[in-house]
């Protein structure tokens, strides 16, 4: 049948239009970054995210007690500590910063899903994912400290690790050390296809993680490729990761639908901060629908294969939502 019997437009009327949607996106999907501050008193903006801000560590539960009264019910912490030093020690101190937001989080909210980030950089003084030696990310004398982390964490009260410094053999790494300290029921939730990307540019800001030097791309992917995607993706799931992610999101729409395809497993996405930051900009000069224009992307990052969606917009498509 064609024309004009067959007419698409049909099924587009309002009253009809939304019981046609193929892709709902809802705020279960949504995973709410919130930075942790140990040398803040008060909430303090990011200038590059404007409306999105570090928070002190009195008012963790505060944050966290909003954002659910809108219906988000998920958040994966990003701290940034009172001192660093080379090794990033800090991350893994059982009264760090993390920590101590987790136990704030876990006793004011037994139902909220609580996400951690595992990586160095945010402690270490060169700003780098792993342990540096004469200016070189070494490999493997970093994977057990990834995994000193991951259990401190998991005491903490953390749901959910996210490891995210694409050390190659970090899920297993992780994985062993939360078996052998009896948190097998910790779940990996792993940056798999993570690329270095100028998208990352204001969380650095954000999270003071800037580099002392060089770059990260002797670890972070290639943006030009595709394949070796799903290679990483693989290996992780070998390792053991339960979530695996592709970070960042927008311009890798085709990476999150290969993914999800291929594996069939749960897939996040990561919403980044410059993604965000433009909107924001746009929005804040009159040229875009500035919710509208964030509905909109999200939307697409759920129909390209995305299970969850981590996204500095959580609060505010949860409103509209």
């Amino acid at each position: 049948m064609e024309f004009p019997k067959v007419r698409m437009r049909r099924l587009r009327k309002n009253r009809i239009r939304p019981l046609m949607q193929e892709t709902k996106l809802s705020k279960e999907d949504l995973i709410m970054p919130i930075f942790v501050d140990e040398n803040i008193s008060s909430r303090q903006e990011i200038p590059s995210m404007p409306g999105y801000f570090r928070i002190p560590l009195h008012s963790i539960s505060d944050e966290i007690g909003k954002a659910m009264e809108l219906g988000v019910r998920a958040f994966i912490f990003f701290g940034i500590p009172a001192s660093k030093d080379e090794i990033g020690s800090s991350a893994y101190d059982d009264d760090g910063v993390i920590q101590k937001a987790l136990r704030n989080a876990r006793q004011d909210f037994d139902d909220a899903v609580l996400i951690t980030d595992v990586c160095l950089c945010e402690y270490t003084t060169h700003g780098h994912c792993g342990i540096v030696q004469n200016e070189e990310v070494l490999n493997d004398p970093t994977l057990p400290v990834l995994g000193k982390v991951a259990v401190s964490h998991a005491r903490a009260g953390a749901d959910i690790v996210a490891p995210s410094g694409m050390m190659d053999g970090m899920i297993k790494a992780i994985r062993s050390a939360l078996d052998e300290s009896g948190f097998e029921n910790t779940a990996i939730m792993s940056y798999s296809a993570k690329y270095a990307s100028s998208f990352y540019g204001p969380f650095r800001e954000a999270a003071e993680s800037g580099y002392a030097f060089g770059d990260r791309k002797s670890y972070q992917m290639d943006f030009h490729n595709s394949n070796e995607a799903l290679r990483e993706v693989e290996l992780d799931l070998r390792e053991g990761a339960d979530i695996v992610m592709v970070k960042p999101a927008l311009s890798y729409l085709d990476i999150i639908r290969r993914v999800k395809e291929e594996f069939k497993v749960p897939v996040a996405a990561y919403n980044v901060s410059g993604e965000y930051s433009m909107v924001k900009a746009a929005g804040r000069m009159g040229w875009l629908d500035e919710m509208s224009i964030a509905y909109e992307i999200l939307t697409s990052i759920k129909r390209a294969g995305a299970d969850l969606i981590i996204t500095y917009h959580a609060k505010e498509i949860a409103e509209v939502l």
